[in-house]
């Protein structure tokens, strides 16, 4: 199971939200690029980040925080983020993403979003499928949708698509443990549906290094943990210990 740090970038700097809410800003850092270069002096290997100006601005924003880390370190970086436009994906690959997260767009303008599987191929494009209640939630989370979370994954699935993260809104930057149930849910469903496997990264919660063997024997393919290092609920010595 691969363990993928996050970043979330407002303003250039590296903030975390509360379930998305961006009046529960809290700046951990001026430069986001600093810490990155912890992240892969504790021997990690990829990062989450994230654009939330660009969520909100509904295009990309913080391009230039992406191209320092990925030119400054040797990071696989997934960026997502308010990608809306086929100009944005060629910015965020040309600024050295590895891969790119598509939720809002991938319900909101299907045909887009399939165009960049077709293009890029289902190894660089990510479906960013976070739900509140079991909807699909949009917009940077400041929208839910009419789309129920299981069958929008496997119509994706049918698509192409390998990669899904999943965050589960009301757990996320809670400190209070993963949707473990969900997790064990989409994984069972979404792997019979079809002769592709879901490789799932789960998003949202994590609050201690037990929870990360119970997420592995799930069969989850990578884990996105972002409050919990920042708070140091996880050191980056455990990490590299289970790394």
């Amino acid at each position: 199971m691969r363990i993928i740090p996050a970043i979330d970038i407002i303003d250039g700097k590296c903030v975390r939200l509360t379930k998305g809410d961006y009046d529960t800003k809290k700046v951990y850092n001026e430069n986001p690029l600093e810490v990155a270069k912890m992240f892969e002096g504790a021997g990690i290997q990829y990062l989450h980040l994230v654009d939330l100006d660009g969520a909100k601005a509904q295009h990309i924003v913080n391009y230039k925080v992406l191209e320092q880390i990925a030119t400054k370190t040797k990071l696989k970086i997934d960026f997502g983020g308010g990608l809306k436009s086929n100009e944005d994906l060629h910015i965020a690959f040309n600024s050295g993403a590895r891969q790119i997260t598509g939720g809002s767009i991938a319900v909101k303008d299907a045909k887009t979003f399939e165009g960049w599987i077709n293009k890029y191929g289902s190894e660089k494009i990510i479906l960013g499928a976070d739900c509140n209640n079991g909807k699909i939630a949009i917009s940077g989370w400041q929208e839910e949708s009419s789309l129920e979370l299981i069958p929008f994954i496997k119509g994706y699935q049918k698509k192409g698509v390998q990669y899904v993260i999943c965050t589960d809104i009301a757990k996320d930057g809670m400190l209070q443990g993963p949707s473990v149930d969900l997790y064990r849910q989409i994984i069972s469903e979404c792997s019979n549906s079809s002769k592709q496997s879901i490789k799932l990264i789960a998003s949202g919660g994590i609050s201690h290094i037990d929870e990360l063997p119970v997420l592995k024997e799930l069969g989850c393919e990578g884990v996105i943990i972002g409050k919990a290092i920042y708070e140091n609920k996880i050191s980056l010595q455990q990490l590299e210990k289970f790394v």
